[in-house]
């Protein structure tokens, strides 16, 4: 078997020499062997956005936040509600705020010098054990097994692991540490990920392309598309809501207003419309008229919908003008909303606004 993983670590890397993606934030081999080292800030940074979404949509924030906080004392010393902004329709926000206070951990608290050490960076805020190994690896190129959903597919079909997730996944996980490449550990975990994304695939992969192909359990027996198993999805409950929606102005003059929600729970602290409490039973809402954060001329202006994680929210939305004569409700704020993009609201209470204009 060591004879066969050795030759699995060649084939790997010397397609990734070849094809490996070339992303904002990695070393290339041949940038690494002309002796250019990974900035651990921007590995860290790339791999907390990374944690539940793709490349594609990541790769604008991350440039964003480097152009707007170009080293991590940077973003420590920005006010946390500029950076809540900037972060939403990432999604998870409570990575957001992990990163503004891991920032601050390691600007004020380490001086600014990221650890290297498994231990130290998971004593971080935000950063568990894949990104721990993430960025032990491609930050300073270290001894580490990185395991993300592309590696996990990669694993099971190569093994033909049988245990559905989540419950295979510490067989993934040894299986995976096996594999991992001791003497170019950096240029290993990106190559067993970009093998996940592009080659391995969750639909019709790219078998012919695979440098593991002759090594692939699943491929042998001709069922990759069946890995990894996946234990049977339950249905997701549905939440249901009112939001009201506030303005004044007109055209690219304007405002919505909107409040902070708690730190604690879904999207805390991001910016919010004014609204109930969503609850799974519609029938226990109170009326619009008991709801309602200002006495005004509201109008319904119908419903939308957004599924998160765990469960589907329905809104319903309602409108109304500003009166210049009522008195705002304490703690809310206005904010321009043209472009809508650039509010700083979740994309929940965009649907919700974009419902209104």
């Amino acid at each position: 078997m060591s004879g066969d993983i050795a030759a699995m670590r060649s084939r790997l890397l010397a397609w990734y020499d070849r094809e490996g993606r070339t992303l904002p934030w990695r070393i290339r081999p041949e940038e690494r062997a002309a002796g250019r080292a990974a900035d651990p800030y921007a590995v860290w940074l790339s791999e907390i956005m990374l944690q539940q979404t793709t490349v594609p949509h990541a790769a604008p924030y991350y440039a964003k936040f480097l152009s707007l906080w170009p080293t991590v004392h940077d973003l420590a010393n920005a006010p946390r509600e500029d950076v809540m902004a900037a972060w939403a329709g990432l999604g998870y926000y409570a990575r957001a705020r992990n990163l503004h206070a891991c920032a601050q951990a390691v600007s004020r608290g380490l001086a600014g010098v990221f650890p290297s050490d498994l231990e130290g960076l998971r004593a971080l805020p935000g950063i568990g054990e894949y990104t721990a190994h993430a960025i032990r690896a491609a930050a300073f190129n270290l001894p580490a097994s990185v395991v993300d959903a592309n590696v996990e597919r990669v694993i099971t079909r190569i093994f033909r692991i049988e245990a559905p997730l989540p419950s295979a996944k510490p067989q993934i996980r040894k299986a995976a540490a096996m594999l991992a490449d001791p003497d170019r550990p950096g240029d290993y975990a990106q190559a067993i990920m970009d093998l996940g994304a592009v080659i391995c695939t969750p639909r019709a992969p790219s078998c012919g392309s695979c440098p593991w192909e002759s090594h692939c359990a699943a491929r042998v027996a001709g069922d990759q598309e069946r890995y990894p198993v996946k234990a049977a999805k339950k249905a997701k409950p549905v939440r249901h809501g009112i939001a009201f929606v506030v303005f004044r102005g007109a055209g690219e003059a304007r405002e919505v207003l909107v409040r902070t929600r708690p730190d604690k729970g879904l999207l805390g602290g991001m910016l919010e419309v004014p609204g109930t409490d969503w609850v799974e039973d519609a029938g226990a809402l109170p009326s619009p008229e008991e709801a309602a954060p200002l006495a005004l001329e509201w109008r319904e202006a119908g419903g939308i919908t957004h599924v998160f994680t765990h469960f589907e929210l329905r809104l319903t939305v309602f409108a109304a003008p500003f009166d210049a004569k009522a008195s705002l409700p304490d703690g809310a704020r206005w904010v321009a909303v043209h472009p809508i993009r650039a509010a700083g609201l979740p994309t929940a209470m965009k649907k919700a606004v974009q419902a209104v204009l």
